[in-house]
């Protein structure tokens, strides 16, 4: 054949290949859903249907979702599709603790985990990045660099992964996935749009249908979405603040030098009052031994908190390979809490789940193409300053 054929049919190819990519259904908003259904000809109850069968049911094959035509569900399935990460790594801990490895475009991987608590809570703790844009100093999740965003459907086929790990539903009341915390790999307000999306689909009813109480968004502090936050939706807000002063908090959370910490405290006052409810901010504060963990840093913290209303969530620091901190002894821990405490705190301190299986706070890690060549930079240092 000759090339200029030949270069004809490759072209053919990818134009047939392009157009026939079908939508992937699983990340959409029932707004979206319901106007993609309009673009088919189709009633927009159709959307709620099949948001049901999706996030109620876990179901992904078109052909079983027997409320609709099987007309419909022959042209779902050539046009559509309802694709979450691939499960390529799952192990359960002693404790209860689920952690999944999950492929998504790209080749890269993320982590999620699912930690149980007391009264049948069970706490999803879900990535919004491949790697993260930051560098906190104590977290093997910013060590490794940063590539890129995830989707919507990779966001809220975390939470479908977990839930459908517990088999088929029959009562959706009895929720597998109690909570949704974005914890994990990843600053949530640094991929706002798809968060915000995957966020509306663990709130609505014909969702995920969880409280605005129990879906919690943490962040290091990117202060402007702070502010954008409270006008879009309504969640609970945590903030990975681990120092008390800014001089520290540069060094352990680097944003702090574009966002101080007195901008971080206005922003958080203005996002309570959108609220319009008696909320309170948590303040994720890991406790490193030898660097914020003495009674006086305690009394520091509860100075440079007292116009926020707010609880304290202490995190004993969860060590990861050739990290140059540790892990501070229990006692230290106790007066910590207990100098909160004598200051008028709620202060509580989270229980290490999941260490086992390296799925404790801190710890997690996917396989990241590094763009910013952070994690090169990260190991040289490693050998050059080794014995």
């Amino acid at each position: 054949m000759p090339s200029s054929s030949l270069s004809l049919a490759t072209d053919a190819a990818d134009l047939a290949s392009a157009t026939t990519e079908k939508t992937n259904l699983l990340g959409m908003t029932p707004q979206a859903l319901i106007d993609f259904f309009q673009t088919l000809g189709e009633k927009s109850f159709r959307a709620t249907q099949v948001l049901k069968w999706m996030h109620h049911y876990g179901v992904d094959d078109f052909s079983q979702m027997t409320d609709l035509s099987k007309g419909l569900r022959q042209r779902l399935s050539e046009v559509a599709e309802i694709r979450a990460p691939k499960v390529v790594y799952h192990h359960y801990s002693e404790d209860g603790t689920r952690k999944w490895v999950l492929e998504v475009d790209a080749g890269s991987y993320v982590e999620t985990v699912l930690i149980p608590a007391e009264s049948h809570r069970r706490t999803l703790c879900v990535s919004s990045q491949v790697g993260c844009s930051l560098d906190c100093s104590f977290c093997s999740t910013g060590k490794q660099g940063f590539q890129r965003n995830l989707s919507a459907a990779e966001i809220i086929g975390q939470v479908w992964v977990a839930q459908r790990s517990f088999g088929p539903r029959k009562d959706t009341s009895n929720r597998p996935v109690t909570n949704v915390v974005m914890m994990g790999m990843g600053e949530p307000l640094l991929n706002y749009e798809p968060v915000l999306d995957a966020m509306r689909l663990m709130l609505d009813d014909k969702g995920y249908g969880l409280s605005k109480r129990r879906v919690t968004l943490s962040t290091s502090g990117v202060v402007p979405m702070i502010e954008r936050l409270g006008d879009d939706i309504d969640v609970s807000l945590a903030i990975s603040l681990h120092a008390a002063t800014d001089e520290l908090r540069n060094e352990l959370v680097p944003i702090n030098k574009k966002y101080n910490i007195d901008a971080l405290i206005t922003a958080c006052q203005g996002y309570l009052k959108k609220c319009g409810d008696k909320r309170v901010i948590t303040i994720e504060y890991t406790l490193i031994d030898g660097v914020n963990d003495s009674v006086t840093d305690a009394k520091v913290l509860a100075q440079r908190l007292q116009s926020l209303p707010c609880k304290i969530n202490l995190i004993p620091f969860n060590p990861f390979p050739n990290t140059q901190y540790r892990k501070p002894s229990r006692n230290r821990v106790m007066a910590f809490q207990q100098a909160l405490y004598d200051l008028g705190y709620t202060a509580t301190i989270r229980s290490t789940r999941g260490d086992d299986i390296d799925a404790a706070c801190g710890q997690l890690v996917g396989q990241v193409q590094d763009k910013t060549r952070r994690s090169a930079k990260y190991q040289q240092v490693i050998a050059t300053s080794a014995p």
